[in-house]
């Protein structure tokens, strides 16, 4: 993105160089020790009646910092979707009027309609015309007048109320989707006026496990993805049809573990600073790589977007309740949207297209055996998801086709290919791959979160936290992988 400030850097999920504003990258040194303290003494001090207000000023600072002009169609949206949110709004009990329901599908296709174009207008004329966040903050607006309408918001939001949950930062860049409920109503203590809210709670505790949470995904996304991303880019350099089939699967599993430590690394910094603001903790992964099939991992990866799809798409689209070819359709279906969503480029479609027949194929076939068999789930997920990333990470098709005849030499093309590039490359990164594995275990992740108040664990997130403010000053301020989308 030509013109805004910040160190050239690589984006390792498309292969292109662009450029990443400091204060928009929470791993950056711009936002730990700049924005953050700065923000967070201003929200504490202010009476809690004036926390949304610091919210949402504070949010457009940071959205303006790595968007610029784009601010100005994300204040649009603001206020155009909760003005149409109060058209939409059905009081909870009540049955919704024709008039609503105009509502409700003008403004969903609206938002749909914004996201689309620019997805469009990135694709064909420039990568920098996509806004960032949009493809997060238009779902949390579908969300939100989708439950305006139902009732499960309980309370008609004021425009401050609605404009801080659209837009705060902690989530607007990555995620996770939050929904309304989530962050600002408790439960509705009267359906009829609109200021009254259960508040957020703001605690000593929620502050240290918060800083907790963030430490852990700085180390994840610093210590282990960016570290990870530095053999992907080798891999980019040397060509995919120098590098030997050992290379190829090496790079599909380092890939694998960048792309999850990087996105599950921010998740956990953006749930850490939503525990600082008073919030509630949302989990966006629970151990993905410990699932038992392609269709659990995927209620585990990115679990707000897999919850979204379920809630807006899958269900109103008839779900399972169908026969079997209607359930085959809906699926299809939400993940055909779910690769449009990641990117308009044919290898996402191809992507979502892969791994909706994957989950028909465990659903209509494999299901019963892969129960039965707990074994050959994991082996599924641990095999597959790796093949899949690979589609993914490569827009370029014929360069995919490349790195799949290495991956699989049916003909012997690649296995002496650059015999020694394993057995090097493995001998530089195992220290990452060893560390990454083993969080991808559950119990020792979460032996560090029963015990994040043991001296020995606080010692340690010390240790990871400043070594991650030391290779984030000597690096380029990589930017999160999920930024492209």
């Amino acid at each position: 993105m030509k013109g805004l400030p910040g160190a050239p850097v690589h984006d390792f999920a498309v292969g292109k160089t662009r450029y990443c504003p400091m204060l928009v990258n929470f791993s950056g040194l711009e936002f730990i020790f700049r924005f953050l303290p700065v923000f967070l003494i201003l929200y504490y001090l202010v009476p809690e009646t004036l926390q949304d207000l610091v919210l949402f000023v504070g949010s457009l600072v940071f959205y303006a910092s790595g968007a610029r002009w784009f601010v100005l169609l994300l204040l649009g949206l603001v206020f155009v979707n909760w003005f149409f949110g109060e058209l939409v709004w059905v009081m909870p009990g009540k049955q919704a009027r024709p008039i609503e329901r105009r509502m409700l599908a003008v403004i969903v296709v609206f938002d749909a309609a914004v996201l689309v174009l620019f997805k469009v207008l990135a694709l064909k004329v420039r990568a920098s015309l996509l806004p960032l966040g949009l493809s997060f903050y238009i779902f949390k607006m579908i969300s939100y007048q989708a439950d305006m309408f139902s009732g499960r918001t309980g309370c008609r939001p004021s425009l401050m109320q609605a404009a801080a949950y659209f837009t705060m930062f902690p989530q607007i860049a990555q995620g996770p989707i939050m929904r309304f409920s989530q962050g600002w109503i408790e439960r509705p203590l009267n359906v009829r006026r609109r200021t009254e809210y259960a508040p957020r709670t703001l605690s000593l505790q929620k502050v240290e496990d918060g800083i907790t949470f963030f430490a852990m995904g700085l180390g994840m996304k610093v210590l282990i993805a960016d570290r990870l991303g530095i053999l992907w880019n080798e891999i980019l350099k040397i060509g995919f049809e120098s590098i030997s089939t050992p290379m190829a699967w090496l790079g599909a599993v380092g890939y694998s573990l960048q792309l999850y430590f990087d996105f599950w690394g921010y998740s956990l910094m953006a749930g850490g600073l939503g525990l600082m603001l008073g919030f509630r903790y949302v989990q966006n992964f629970i151990h993905p790589y410990a699932a038992g099939s392609i269709t659990d991992f995927y209620r585990r990866w990115h679990a707000t977007l897999g919850s979204w799809f379920r809630d807006y798409v899958y269900i109103p689209l008839g779900g399972s309740r169908g026969g079997s070819g209607e359930t085959i359709r809906n699926l299809m279906v939400v993940w055909l949207l779910t690769g449009f969503w990641h990117g308009g480029t044919l290898n996402f479609v191809l992507w979502g297209l892969v791994l909706g027949l994957l989950i028909v194929w465990e659903k209509y076939v494999a299901g019963g055996l892969l129960d039965r068999i707990p074994v050959l789930g994991h082996l599924h997920v641990i095999i597959l998801i790796p093949l899949t990333w690979v589609i993914f990470a490569i827009t370029d098709l014929r360069e995919l086709g490349v790195y799949f005849s290495r991956l699989f030499p049916l003909f012997g093309a690649g296995v002496a290919v650059n015999r020694g590039d394993f057995a090097k490359y493995l001998g530089i990164y195992w220290p990452f791959f060893a560390a990454g594995i083993l969080l991808c275990v559950p119990v020792f992740y979460n032996l560090l979160v029963w015990k994040r108040r043991h001296p020995v664990v606080i010692g340690l997130l010390l240790v990871v936290f400043w070594a991650s403010i030391y290779f984030a000053s000597i690096s380029a301020g990589n930017p999160f992988m999920y930024f492209s989308f």
